[in-house]
């Protein structure tokens, strides 16, 4: 992912593994009449000595304030009813972890859509590696986000009767870019740190994420990398949905190897113009139940929220490099999101028949 100028400042950040994203807020209206219901959540995560924050969709009823969640100038927010009624039931979780530099409210476009197909979705904010709050050397630090996602596991596992709409038994991690390497950590993958200290050492892997770290003055060479060799598997998760994973190339072969987890990685795009840095075929022919599947005709940036007709002109004034706002020309950026969705939701509820 591209630098982002001093114009932005710290109100968004990209960094390795991750994509530019845009401070989001919400804009409230009297009432709400769907079915997605959203709330808020925070957990104490011992590696930040502090809480990670994270939003909850779920099914819903009718009722509760009718916002925006994730809206700005250049993206589109997503309609959701601030604590609207839940509807009856216990629901599988779904954890979803961003890119880095992006946030929990970007991805609103799919937490909603999962909650109306009856799955409780939570989207923690990475400290560090989160809009507002995010730097370059946070975003090397790849070991501290899949423990914020384990923070949050404890926090609703250990508070049952706050969350008596969430069946904990059925959990599914789900992560784009950074959060894709941070949902493959979860299941068992482990990096290696002489692979990540030379990552930048002789190509880019089509991304700019290299350029990124250049740009702040990071030399990977001079960092202490070794805890990210540790193991971040949490055996409370039951499959993962990985898409467009970062750094997928310092993944160990025996890490992946010995994942024993069903695992769906989507590659987003033509196969051959997938980007080096995130390209998943590879590691997934080492997983046992990995299925590899690509979505063509898009690009790493359509898992993003869909533009406004502005957007992409206020990016070019803020001097963003990448096309955040393009997808590949033969589809819209909505048509994409409906694939995806078909995709992932396919793919749960196959798990939950057990095919």
């Amino acid at each position: 992912m591209s630098i982002l100028t001093a114009a932005l400042k710290a109100t968004a950040c990209v960094g390795l593994l991750g994509l530019a994203a845009w401070g989001t807020f919400e804009i409230q209206r009297p009432a709400y009449d769907g079915h997605a219901g959203i709330t808020y959540g925070a957990a104490y995560a011992p590696i930040r000595d502090g809480d990670v924050d994270f939003h909850i969709w779920y099914p819903a009823l009718p009722g509760g304030k009718a916002i925006t969640v994730g809206g700005n100038g250049v993206f589109y927010g997503t309609p959701a009813g601030r604590r609207a009624p839940h509807q009856e039931g216990q629901f599988p979780l779904v954890l979803l972890s961003h890119g880095a530099g992006g946030n929990a409210g970007q991805f609103g476009w799919i937490a909603s859509r999962l909650a109306q197909a009856g799955y409780v979705v939570i989207l923690p904010n990475h400290p560090g590696t989160t809009t507002g709050n995010a730097s370059a050397e946070a975003a090397v630090r790849v070991w501290e986000r899949p423990a914020d996602i384990s923070a949050v596991l404890d926090e609703i596992t250990s508070n049952a009767e706050a969350y008596p709409y969430i069946d904990t038994g059925q959990i599914t991690m789900l992560g784009f870019s950074a959060g894709g390497y941070t949902a493959m950590a979860l299941a068992g993958a482990r990096v290696d740190p002489d692979r990540l200290q030379g990552f930048c050492d002789e190509t880019d892997h089509g991304m700019s994420d290299c350029a990124f770290l250049a740009h702040f003055g990071v030399d990977l060479h001079a960092m202490d990398l070794s805890p990210a060799a540790q193991d971040l598997r949490d055996p409370r998760i039951s499959n993962a949905v990985i898409i467009d994973p970062g750094i997928v190339s310092t993944l160990t072969e025996g890490s992946l190897s010995a994942i024993d987890i069903p695992m769906l990685m989507i590659n987003l795009g033509d196969e051959d113009k997938v980007p080096a840095g995130v390209y998943a075929r590879p590691a997934a022919e080492q997983i046992a139940q990995a299925r590899y599947e690509i979505l063509p005709d898009a690009t790493h940036f359509s898992f993003l929220a869909e533009c406004k007709p502005a957007g992409a002109a206020i990016l070019a004034n803020e001097g963003e490099l990448d096309p955040l706002c393009e997808d590949a020309g033969g589809q819209s950026r909505a048509d994409i999101h409906a694939a995806l969705v078909t995709m992932i939701t396919g793919y749960l509820q196959e798990g939950a028949r057990g095919e």
